[in-house]
């Protein structure tokens, strides 16, 4: 028998589904964003790897906060404090452009995204079927990724800000469709055991939540350089511009191959090969930018991000039947992505090429892999 609870209701999983879109906006839209800093507010690539980690990096503060409070305080108190947090320091941002403003307004950005971000997450893990909830979340990223691909080029500086003022604002009109506290049933979690098919130990998440921030090392400053890279290499404008559009829909693409390779052979093999070929594909570049190798490595990097995420999510949400602990992989993301364009920027600020850069993110991709592969000989004990 299955026991729904409040969580499972179609308006608090649509809420959550629209938060989360709101509060990676960002990470995912990185590339265009750091462009903008660069090129209409003149910061050095250094200082775009500063700003960038910042607001990632405040974006895994805030979701600690939310990871160490949420079965104590009320969530609606929660979504508010983090979305008004987020709306205030995106509004000083269209009046102050100075780095140093910029800075620290972006970590109270990123603190009040984490806050938020974390409660839509750790809400879809409390479903009943939390695979099936994170799945479609990050199916729906493709698209909200490709949109912000699309249309922030477009913008102004100050209409980057006002996009994200506006997703905040719209989700707190629904406020009233989040639930308030965790619901704890022995059914659920028991459930929850059986759909994964493990009963894993307390340890083995938080092995995960190491590879994950190894992981997110690599894709943060991936991510957060490559359209830089590319320019600086001489390809096209328009033509990385397209690249990053389209293979945004690569996630698609990536989410169902994931779903059907675990169904056929399990994850975490499955998973080792992603993480190897995904140091490849961002390695590979260390060679050079062409347009062709571009178009490979961004490509394969979209359809590997979302098919290493499947498996995140999947494997906490098996042990975490309060969402609690699922709030951590927010915090983990956001720690990934604040190391990694801090050390890209170092790097570049210490008069190394983006090459180097590339090389670097391809070893963080091997390290996640290597704790993977100690969490995967872990769980054949189990």
């Amino acid at each position: 028998l299955t026991e729904r609870t409040a969580f499972d209701d179609w308006r608090s999983i649509s809420l959550s589904l629209f938060m989360t879109l709101v509060g990676y906006g960002v990470m995912v839209g990185i590339p265009v964003i750091s462009t903008a800093w660069s090129e209409l507010l003149y910061f050095s690539d250094e200082q775009v790897g500063r700003v960038a980690g910042a607001d990632l990096g405040g974006l895994s503060f805030g979701a600690m906060i939310t990871a160490l409070t949420i079965t104590r305080v009320n969530r609606k108190i929660l979504v508010l404090t983090g979305a008004c947090l987020a709306i205030f320091a995106n509004y000083l941002c269209t009046i102050f452009y100075q780095y140093e403003f910029v800075l620290w307004l972006r970590v109270l950005a990123g603190i009040g995204s984490g806050i938020y971000t974390a409660v839509a997450v750790a809400a879809l893990g409390a479903t009943i079927k939390p695979t099936r909830a994170f799945n479609l979340m990050l199916f729906l990223f493709a698209f909200s990724q490709a949109f912000e691909m699309r249309v922030l080029p477009m913008l102004t500086m100050n209409g980057i800000y006002y996009f994200f003022i506006g997703g905040f604002t719209l989700s707190l009109i629904f406020i009233h469709w989040v639930q308030p506290y965790v619901i704890k049933t022995e059914t659920t979690s028991q459930n929850k055991n059986k759909q994964s098919g493990l009963v894993l130990p307390l340890y083995i998440p938080w092995l995960c939540m190491a590879a994950i921030f190894f992981t997110y090392i690599n894709i943060g400053a991936y991510w957060t350089y490559i359209e830089l890279a590319s320019l600086n290499a001489g390809i096209d404008e328009n033509w990385v511009g397209e690249v990053l559009v389209w293979s945004s829909l690569l996630s698609i693409v990536g989410c169902a191959f994931a779903t059907i390779v675990s169904d056929l052979f399990g994850l975490a093999r499955p998973l080792l090969v992603a993480l190897i070929t995904m140091a490849i594909i961002v390695g590979m570049l260390a060679l050079g930018i062409t347009n062709i190798n571009l178009l490979i490595s961004v490509f394969m990097f979209n359809f590997l991000w979302i098919f290493i995420d499947v498996y995140q999510y999947s494997t906490v949400a098996s042990v975490d039947s309060a969402g609690s602990f699922t709030a951590f992989i927010v915090c983990a993301q956001g720690l990934g992505n604040i190391v990694g364009p801090n050390i890209a920027a170092s790097m570049l600020g210490g008069g190394f090429s983006y090459s180097t850069v590339f090389f670097m993110c391809a070893m963080f991709a091997i390290g996640g892999m290597l704790v993977y592969m100690l969490m995967d000989i872990r769980l054949r004990y189990y």
